[in-house]
């Protein structure tokens, strides 16, 4: 078959999504899989008929999802870009979350409106394996920051309109006793709006890709959420729903990226020995921009190792599959089978945001193709 090209595995995918739906919180749980984590038509189809709703991240991702016939019911949009047809999502039926002023107001000037909003609301901390990751705190521009909440709550009773969702979405992350410390400041926040109903605490569920990796032990963040939840309606007589937004929790471990060896340079006795790649940052972009690690293995039938950095075939430096642990400034090399030109190169784990972020277009290259693989 042609390389490079993702296979996503449906059987995975279905596990995936039938933990998630499996989940329960006391007073009502919605599952949305972030969309921007792989907007396959295949996946979002297979996905939505397992129940799970969506989260899309952008006003163009909506009218997508429209498109491939998700009910707007079933989707939520909050974007940072203000939405180009904010009036004909909301007439589909689509949740709109504002994540600042303007935006609000956009949501308040549009006909067909209804008579609740969501906000998202930026807290004072954020949360992840590097600041590319985290999305709350002072760093961050996701949301209205959390000090004009007071204002916020002006704006839409004015326009006699009236929140019942919060969003809050930190950063990312394995460890459930961070994830009760995001619980405890999104409730703080809740505290403040008293008309909300729902609280979305987004996204970040960390999956095992690489080494000593942690993955979520999603069943533990629930249960810990749950008694968060317990707790709060016991202090306040609300009884607040749960939304969650996972994407990489879902699709990550699905997806497997095959190349093909091209080349193999070298740098003399001092230097390294290089596989070069039919891949690289237009189609898989993670390495490059946050030093992610993934598991990468050469396929054949050689019984001897050797060592090697592997590159993608982009005329830029930064074209490097096998950085630092967090550090794209760094190369790591690996222990590999001896490859020989035109070996079979796996990538692992590159379901998500590896082809829905890619560097698209450049130096020419196509697109990696992608198929749904039982």
């Amino acid at each position: 078959m042609v390389t490079p090209r993702y296979e996503y595995s449906k059987a995975v995918l279905l596990e995936r999504a039938q933990l998630l739906m499996n989940l329960t919180a006391p007073y009502g749980l919605t599952v949305r899989y972030a969309v921007k984590a792989n907007p396959h038509k295949d996946i979002v189809a297979l996905l939505h008929d397992t129940g799970m709703e969506f989260d899309a991240s952008s006003s163009y991702e909506a009218a997508d999802l429209l498109a491939l016939g998700i009910p707007g019911s079933h989707i939520s949009l909050s974007s940072q870009q203000s939405p180009h047809n904010l009036n004909e999502l909301l007439a589909a039926g689509v949740h709109f979350v504002a994540t600042s002023f303007k935006q609000l107001e956009l949501f308040l000037a549009c006909p067909h409106r209804p008579h609740t909003v969501a906000v998202r609301i930026n807290p004072p901390v954020g949360h992840g394996h590097n600041n590319r990751t985290s999305t709350g705190g002072t760093n961050s521009s996701f949301g209205i920051w959390h000090e004009y909440i007071g204002e916020i709550l002006t704006r839409v009773e004015a326009a006699q309109v009236e929140i019942d969702k919060v969003h809050i979405h930190i950063g990312s992350g394995a460890d459930p006793k961070v994830w009760g410390e995001v619980m405890d400041i999104s409730l703080g926040i809740l505290e403040q709006i008293e008309t909300a109903t729902i609280l979305d605490i987004g996204g970040g569920y960390k999956v095992h890709r690489y080494g000593n990796e942690k993955e979520a032990d999603i069943n533990a963040i629930m249960n810990l959420f749950s008694a968060k939840l317990e707790a709060f309606y016991k202090k306040t007589g609300r009884k607040i729903a749960l939304e969650i937004e996972p994407g990489t929790f879902v699709v990550a471990g699905a997806g497997t990226l095959i190349a093909t060896v091209d080349d193999i340079v070298d740098t003399g006795k001092e230097g390294y020995q290089f596989l070069r790649l039919n891949t690289g940052m237009n189609d898989f972009l993670r390495s490059s921009l946050y030093g992610a690690q993934h598991g990468i293995e050469v396929v054949n039938n050689s019984e001897e190792t050797d060592t090697y950095v592997v590159v993608g075939h982009n005329c830029e430096s930064g074209d490097i599959l096998t950085p630092g642990p967090g550090d794209p400034e760094e190369i790591l090399p690996r222990t590999f089978k001896k490859a020989t030109i035109g070996d079979e190169v796996r990538i692992y784990d590159t379901g998500a945001y590896c082809a829905s972020m890619r560097a698209k277009g450049y130096n020419s290259f196509p697109d990696a193709v992608e198929v749904v693989v039982e």
